[in-house]
């Protein structure tokens, strides 16, 4: 379950970097929009409320566009999008912590701020 996973958040991310190829056709790079567009969007199939059945349409309809977007890519921008995608993973644990120290330093200057302005 976890390389199958992997698998598709490697290739998930490889399509968001092809999207910004200009070897990418259109057709590939609208499929890869909207699919980003759907997931992010409050608007769904089915209404993320409904138990379950609220996330599955997710599960199923973006995992769909991406395939159908990937698909149309040529190879060569496909391969490059995936090295890229790789490289980034590997680097990603490095980059997690350094971005919640980075999280928790920028709250602690605002709320440090936000006592500094209430007090006077």
């Amino acid at each position: 379950m976890t390389s199958r996973l992997r698998l598709f958040w490697r290739d998930a991310l490889a399509l968001l970097f092809a999207v910004g190829d200009r070897r990418t056709p259109g057709r590939a790079r609208l499929a890869a929009l909207l699919a980003l567009a759907y997931a992010l969007s409050p608007v769904d199939l089915i209404p993320d409320l409904t138990p379950i059945l609220g996330v599955g349409d997710d599960l199923v309809v973006v995992p769909t566009i991406l395939a159908l977007a990937a698909r149309g890519l040529p190879a060569p921008v496909l391969t490059d999008a995936r090295r890229r995608s790789m490289t980034l993973q590997r680097r990603l644990p490095w980059l997690l912590p350094l971005l919640g120290v980075g999280l928790l330093a920028g709250m602690g200057l605002l709320g440090w701020a936000l006592l500094r302005g209430l007090n006077g």
